[in-house]
């Protein structure tokens, strides 16, 4: 999946727009930056079925120097099989645990919370597998950059059990991996890149 060209540049004008409102101190400078705020909603509303203030609303939301988002996946694994569970907000559809990463707590304890919010076991971080650019592995279109990480993680407590947000968690084989899968979450590659880290711990983590 290439992302197209116009959200690329929507997408680099939000980021140049919230840069510079977060330091200027010009009152001209920063109506500038309003306007190049305004007509990156407008990019992206022309091409989606978004209205453009509720994209300003989102976009005015995100201050400070414009930097990628962080999101945490883990791949805990029982008997060689991984853990995926249900999304509520997406159609019921399967993916890695995880989620946005919180601020005062570490990548490796961001990803144990997530697992047991949405899964309910207890886990442990043992590797970091993979650093991702959410753009470049093909995942739908989003309106914000976004650092994916993948940590393989040893189940060592708990039972599965439902969230707020999810519905259902199991365990899977390679050849089980459900179709109806959350792609704005995690790719079938994905997975199964995971599942090759479980086999081979030595590989190294990999990037980009």
């Amino acid at each position: 999946m290439t992302e197209p060209d116009w959200l690329t540049w929507a997408r680099e004008l939000q980021a140049i727009a919230q840069t510079g409102l977060a330091f200027t101190r010009d009152p001209y400078d920063r109506e500038r930056y309003e306007t190049l705020r305004l007509l990156a909603a407008r990019a992206m509303a022309a091409h989606t079925d978004g209205n453009v203030q509720r994209i300003v609303d989102l976009f005015a939301g995100e201050q400070g120097y414009a930097t990628p988002k962080v999101d945490v996946r883990a791949a805990a694994f029982r008997d060689g099989r991984i853990l995926l569970v249900r999304e509520l907000v997406d159609a019921g559809r399967w993916t890695l645990p995880g989620g946005w990463a919180d601020v005062n707590l570490t990548g490796a304890e961001n990803v144990a919370k997530e697992v047991m919010e949405e899964a309910g076991y207890t886990t442990r971080a043992v590797k970091l597998a993979a650093a991702w650019d959410r753009t470049r592995q093909g995942h739908p279109p989003s309106p914000f950059s976004c650092l994916k990480l993948f940590y393989l993680c040893e189940i060592t407590g708990g039972t599965a059990s439902d969230s707020l947000e999810t519905q259902g968690a199991a365990f899977f084989g390679p050849d089980e991996i459900p179709d109806d899968l959350s792609l704005g979450r995690v790719l079938p590659g994905q997975i199964q890149r995971m599942f090759e880290h479980f086999r081979h711990p030595e590989l190294p983590t990999d990037f980009d």
